[in-house]
């Protein structure tokens, strides 16, 4: 296995591209890892772990209803206050 910064894999890929015919090269680029590997006569890059935990769309919007109902449940409160002035 190799790991490169994504400067140096931009600056060589065909080296790079060469060398995963063999074995894993892992791009670092910030805070993230990225894979590229030969499978059936073709490369691919795959996103590190983090990415692969990451939450559905659906499960954002899950989230976000909840969210935005704490708010304007908030709101409805200030105004009941407020009203009563």
């Amino acid at each position: 296995m190799t790991i490169v910064s994504s400067k140096e894999f931009v600056s060589h890929q065909d080296k790079y591209f060469d060398l995963a015919a063999k074995e894993q090269v892992l791009i670092r680029r910030d805070n993230m890892l990225f894979i590229v590997q030969k499978a059936n006569d073709h490369y691919y890059k795959t996103p590190d772990e983090d990415f692969r935990n990451a939450i559905t769309a659906e499960e954002v919007k899950k989230r976000m209803h909840v969210v935005i109902d704490n708010f304007f449940n908030q709101v409805d409160e200030r105004n009941i206050h407020t009203e009563g002035n």
